[in-house]
């Protein structure tokens, strides 16, 4: 049995006035720049994690009279869970041993481990304090935060059982293999050799230096010249040269990484582009994490990694994606992506998705399940997702029947804007006919405004009326004015009418002249 974070809550973080989220075991995060994903990831980082070494003033919210929020609430639900990610009763013997006494249960009877982390300023030591406390109950959304923490809960240190590992959005293995605290240096420090095999090692080194030095006439000549500094220490000294580390405990301090086609054609990774840097530094974590997860099998100790990776589809070409997600997901824990890619998108499970939105002031979520069954889901996976992944990621979608309309459209906005519809953010789609309710439960299900410029010849404003209605009727949806809208064209035309006839004028009116 495995356990999972399954709700999260903020207050006063970054742009982050109030919000709850759920987490499943796989968690997409996705939205547009400056939506939020990086402070969920970092106000989970806080929580669990080594942000409050970081933390600074502007971590903290500013709210609509422009004042500076002094303190940061986040708590994290704990449940017990099976290894697809549904919830059990039950915490199992040895996480139970774990978290002892900190865990409670729900009047379902359903346990839970809930934690409450309060970061403020330090006004006695300077910088800022952080306060963890294990919560007794976990209260209703609407009053969470008035909730008071028991003094006698506190929890002193982090659990270890439950390590928090971030992947940077800039990232970059040649980068990491010059530090030790990076998750390469941190599996080569767990390097270990008995003895005899560190013996056996060295000797063989020492003769590939001796053989090394031997076999070149510039490293032979400098070794005599250097073993003259002896004249000047009564010839008591010998000088070695080491092409190759001396001591197997030196080893990481002169580790490389090749790659290429085959073994005997690899490149040091300074020579390889970012997208392969990139992703082998991701893959680094994924090494680290399994060497801790062995570690923790061996000493009968539980282990639960939360993984959180921002922007894992930097540098890499749309199949690279797709693999590294693939990759990603095997992980052992719980995962959290945030992501702008619409092939990761396509990729996930629709519930698994987290459309994040801020309007200024706050931010909130969006989960693409809500309001739809499982008919719905299977046809926005099918028809949207597939080949229009980027309408996630849309401000607002302008709906169409056909393709002239979306070659079209988009010239008439810029004409009219001054701007393309890309920059503002807004999707010009066509539908393929009178396919609207995909794309309608799509963007009602995010939040994200769409309207319909519809043809208005023979019987297609009955059509669309009726799926209209049908949606309303069907869902749970709430196709709202500030959501949603549609306009048609004057009655029997389609968009290739008004277009002949005025062009036709155009004509006629050059003639005249």
């Amino acid at each position: 049995m495995n356990i999972r974070i399954d709700t999260i809550r903020i207050a006063g973080f970054r742009g982050i006035e109030n919000i709850e989220m759920s987490l499943p075991r796989i968690t997409l995060l996705i939205g547009t720049n400056n939506s939020g994903k990086t402070s969920i990831i970092k106000a989970l980082q806080l929580a669990l994690g080594d942000y409050g070494r970081n933390l600074n003033d502007e971590d903290f919210y500013i709210d609509s009279h422009d004042q500076r929020i002094p303190q940061i609430v986040i708590d994290i639900r704990i449940i017990a869970s099976n290894v697809d990610g549904s919830r059990q009763p039950l915490f199992d013997d040895e996480w139970s041993i774990e978290f002892g006494d900190k865990i409670q249960a729900d009047l379902n009877g359903h346990q839970f481990l809930a934690i409450r982390t309060v970061a403020k300023p330090d006004n006695v030591k300077g910088g800022f304090s952080l306060i963890r406390h294990a919560l007794l109950q976990w209260p209703e959304f609407d009053h969470w935060r008035d909730y008071n923490t028991n003094k006698n809960q506190k929890i002193s240190k982090r659990y270890d059982s439950l390590p928090f590992i971030a992947i940077e959005a800039q990232r970059d293995i040649h980068q990491d293999l010059k530090e030790k605290s990076s998750f390469i240096g941190k599996v080569l420090s767990n390097i270990k050799y008995n003895e005899q095999d560190v013996s056996q090692l060295e000797q063989m080194v020492a003769k590939i230096n001796l053989e090394a030095v031997d076999k070149s006439k510039p490293l032979t000549d400098l070794k005599n010249h250097l073993n003259t500094l002896s004249q000047s220490f009564d010839n008591s000294g010998k000088t070695e040269l080491t092409p190759f580390p001396k001591k197997i405990r030196d080893m990481s301090k002169r580790f490389s990484i090749h790659y290429g086609e085959t073994e005997s054609n690899s490149f040091p990774m300074e020579y390889h582009g970012m997208g392969t840097r990139s992703w082998a530094s991701m893959l680094t974590v994924k090494a680290f994490i399994e060497l801790m997860t062995n570690k923790h099998k061996e000493e009968v100790k539980p282990f639960f990694p939360i993984l959180a990776a921002e922007e894992p589809e930097a540098h890499l070409h749309p199949n690279a994606q797709r693999t590294l997600y693939q990759q990603l997901l095997e992980s052992s824990g719980q995962v959290i992506i945030s992501t702008h890619s619409p092939y990761l998108a396509a990729m996930s499970e629709l519930a698994n998705i987290r459309c994040l939105r801020s309007n200024g002031s706050n931010v909130c979520y969006h989960s693409l399940i809500d309001g739809l069954d499982a008919e719905d889901i299977n046809i926005l996976h099918r028809e949207v997702l597939r080949f229009r992944g980027e309408t996630l990621f849309s401000r607002a979608i302008i709906l169409f029947e056909g393709v002239t309309e979306e070659q079209i459209v988009p010239a008439m906005f810029e004409r009219y804007f001054n701007s393309s519809a890309f920059t503002k953010g807004i999707n010009c789609i066509s539908v393929g006919g009178k396919n609207y309710p995909p794309f309608i439960k799509l963007a009602c299900s995010m939040g994200i405004p769409v309207f319909i410029i519809s043809d208005n010849d023979g019987a297609t404003k009955t059509e669309v009326e009726s799926q209209i209605r049908k949606i309303r009727a069907r869902t749970n949806l709430i196709l709202a004015d500030d959501l949603f809208g549609v306009a048609y064209l004057n009655e029997g035309n389609d968009i290739e009418t008004p277009l002949c006839q005025h062009t036709c004028r155009l004509q006629s009116f050059t003639l005249g002249d």
